[in-house]
């Protein structure tokens, strides 16, 4: 990374890949930001619930302006490539570089949000950049659940201008979210007996795109899940198929690239079956043509299994999934934006338990479409028999008309590159929804560099574009507005 500009910026993120942050376990990244505010000699401080602030005094000259406050999460997606052996609570991030992009060996990058963590440390260490007076936020447990943001108390930033850290188009500046919930699904299952006479067999799809399940939903990627279930439910109105088990899907906030399961039907039906696959393959391969290249479908002989789950709960989980929406559900009516969708993330036996567990999540733009969408899933579950569980959530963010900070970023923006930046709202969850519960009157905006594949070993940034973000920035923080 040595030869990568801005070379303040890349050290810095070599630095955070060095350090294990998986979502819920980010103590060793809170250990290094506190380390590396005092060894700075600047205020630096951590709250109840794991979020770390550091603040820096303006340059000479710079203390008459308002204070901004620069935000980014610690913590990452932890996705890697099934035959990897990666341990992400112990093992360095690899990255290599490919052209103009960086990207990671076989997991996710960490550059949601870590770049955005590297620009606020390149910030407070740096000794010839002009600023007024800078509290840098790092707040833990975005990906998972907005615990950091949602923990954090209402006195903890002093600061009304922010800039969020955590978009993934340069030249977009985002001022306004979707708000989301996560909503899960129980079954109860018992073992009973594989009848003598059956096939066993195993089927895999992998090798999706996958992606953000807000940002990258209306993109017309495949979710693994849903193909798999798909099969399922054709299999299940052909033969006597029975499901053994089922893990399928990972993260609530990704768009689901593997799914696998263990099935049984008739020996006398393994030929039909593995035609029918066939068949089906290609079918959603035509139907992917475009956005799903490297699909990879298996069917392999498995070991005689002995068991398998109590034929009622399999038939009602299959057709639940079946019947379940995914993707994109409205669009906004004033916006050529998703307004609310869902995503089916994960499917998982669970033999301690002996349930099923069917994790989803819901967004919109719009409180009572969310509340809706999660009630649709919900419905399609306790129909079959399920447990339901809605989680409470968390706010979207509404657009300010009168943003200051907004119009310094347009402006700087366009004094930069001769063009005016795209402004726009996000199908996604930022932090900054939360914030506007709990700082009232808090004027924000949320820029990055390019990102694609985010939330996937297929996470890749685009170098040129840190430059650029890091320059308009450094041109927002040098012209913030004086106190009034």
């Amino acid at each position: 990374m040595s030869n990568l500009q801005p070379a303040s910026v890349f050290k810095c993120f070599a630095q955070v890949n060095q350090i294990p942050r998986p979502s819920k376990h980010e103590e060793k990244m809170i250990d290094f930001l506190l380390d590396f505010g005092r060894k700075l000699n600047l205020e630096t401080k951590r709250d109840e619930v794991g979020n770390v602030i550091i603040r820096k005094p303006a340059t000479p000259g710079m203390e008459d302006r308002q204070t901004i406050v620069l935000q980014s999460h610690m913590d990452m997606v932890c996705e890697k490539n099934r035959d990897l052996d990666f341990d992400f609570t112990k093992d360095a991030i690899q990255t290599y570089i490919d052209g103009e992009w960086m990207k990671a060996k076989g997991t996710t990058l960490g550059a949601d949000d870590g770049i955005g963590v590297a620009m606020e440390m390149a910030l407070l260490e740096s000794t010839d950049i002009v600023h007024g007076p800078l509290e840098c936020v790092f707040t833990r447990d975005e990906e998972t659940g907005l615990t950091g943001a949602e923990g954090m108390q209402s006195d903890f930033m002093k600061g009304r201008l922010l800039v969020n850290l955590d978009s993934e188009d340069e030249g977009e500046i985002f001022v306004s979210c979707a708000g989301g919930c996560r909503t899960f699904a129980q079954f109860d299952y018992i073992e009973e007996a594989l009848p003598a006479g059956f096939f066993t067999f195993s089927l895999s799809i992998k090798g999706l795109t996958g992606g953000h399940s807000g940002d990258d939903i209306n993109k017309k990627r495949a979710n693994a899940n849903k193909l798999l279930a798909r099969f399922l439910y054709l299999s299940q109105q052909k033969y006597d198929l029975r499901l053994i088990d089922i893990q399928a899907g990972g993260l609530h906030n990704a768009i689901p690239r593997e799914a696998w399961c263990l099935c049984a039907v008739p020996a006398k039906d393994k030929e039909s079956i593995t035609v029918d696959w066939n068949l089906y393959q290609a079918n959603v391969e035509e139907e992917y043509s475009v956005t799903e290249k490297t699909m990879l479908f298996s069917l392999e002989s498995e070991k005689q299994a002995s068991t398998a789950i109590n034929i009622d709960c399999s038939q009602k989980l299959i057709k639940a999934l079946q019947a379940v929406d995914n993707g994109v559900f409205a669009i906004c009516q004033d916006l050529d934006l998703v307004e609310t969708s869902s995503n089916l993330a994960s499917i998982h036996k669970n033999p301690e338990t002996k349930t099923i567990d069917v994790n989803s999540s819901q967004r919109s733009s719009i409180y009572s479409a969310r509340v809706n969408m999660a009630n649709t899933f919900a419905a399609v579950f306790e129909l079959a028999g399920a447990k339901v569980d809605i989680g409470e959530g968390y706010p979207g963010w509404k657009m300010n008309p009168n943003s200051e900070i907004l119009r310094i970023a347009v402006e700087q923006y366009k004094r930069l590159f001769g063009k005016e930046p795209i402004v726009r709202g996000i199908h996604a969850g930022l932090e900054c929804g939360l914030f506007s519960e709990k700082f009232p009157g808090m004027d924000m905006i949320s820029m990055g560099p390019t990102l694609r594949g985010v939330h996937s070993p297929d996470e890749k940034l685009l170098i040129p574009t840190v430059q650029m973000v890091w320059d308009h920035l450094l041109a927002i923080l040098e012209n913030a507005p004086k106190v009034l």
